[in-house]
């Protein structure tokens, strides 16, 4: 709710010129918190921009993107609305977040992109089937989030009360169970090699492709001193088919996101 980009803003001042700046937009919230749903519409592209604009204190942002598919809205009516914004100087790149192939095609037909931002982890390679060739045939990179499977590869566990993932399928019930016991395979591996878990995950993701940035979350300085040390990691063709082989791509328990959002991402059709 703007909160992040006005944290974010005061670092931004002594580092604009040394940082790129990726934002997403379209969430609509009510003043409880409640989620009202999604705007992609021109009018909303550029009311949201306005407001970031003003929030994070810049005159510009790098990277501009829809955080979902609004099915009520043409993603070239999205897209175009983030060009006249790039025209106006107010933007410099369209990026996109969950999208299709098919999707990502319209897109791309009314501005170039420069990356996807969708979930991609080591249990979550569902991008690498149909969405990945897509993008290496258009020239887009991407921004992989959930490396960490929300903390499921860490072995985080959901708080008792005000943690969401308590409701997502691979952390509930007998789900959670089976998890765990890949997480403990990972964590031999990982061992093995004399690093954490974190920083297999992690490093596994940076080596498939070269044109993928890997988000990473940290909510201490130790977690985020822990997942930097992944650029350190250096993986062979070895390593990788011998994480993937403990790790199947099937092996994870549960969807990641429950079976309404799952059916509403147009990443999944």
């Amino acid at each position: 709710m703007g909160h992040n980009e006005m944290l974010v803003a005061r670092a931004l001042r002594l580092v604009r010129d040394q940082v790129l700046i990726s934002v997403k937009f379209g969430a609509q919230r009510g003043p409880d918190g409640a989620f009202l749903g999604f705007d992609g519409s021109p009018a909303a592209v550029k009311t949201a921009l306005a407001y970031s604009l003003k929030r994070l204190d810049v005159d510009y942002i790098d990277i501009y993107r829809p955080a979902r598919l609004d099915p009520r809205v043409p993603i070239e009516d999205t897209v175009g609305a983030i060009a006249d914004m790039i025209k106006g100087g107010y933007v410099r790149y369209v990026g996109l977040s969950e999208l299709g192939p098919e999707t990502i095609r319209r897109a791309a037909a009314v501005h170039p992109v420069v990356d996807l931002q969708i979930e991609y982890s080591l249990v979550s390679r569902g991008p690498e089937a149909a969405i990945f060739p897509v993008l290496d045939q258009l020239g887009i990179a991407t921004t992989a989030y959930g490396v960490l499977s929300r903390g499921l590869l860490s072995n985080s566990q959901p708080a008792a009360s005000g943690d969401f993932r308590a409701w997502l399928p691979r952390f509930t019930g007998d789900n959670l169970a089976s998890n765990q016991r890949m997480v403990d395979r990972l964590r031999e591996i990982a061992a093995g090699k004399g690093i954490t878990q974190v920083q297999l995950a992690i490093a596994w993701v940076l080596a498939k492709k070269e044109s993928i940035v890997p988000v990473i979350g940290a909510r201490t300085r130790t977690q985020l001193k822990e997942s930097l040390g992944a650029l350190h990691v250096k993986l062979s063709a070895d390593d990788i088919d011998a994480v993937e082989a403990a790790v199947p791509a099937d092996s994870v328990a549960g969807t990641r996101y429950d079976e309404h959002q799952m059916r509403v991402l147009d990443s999944e059709k």
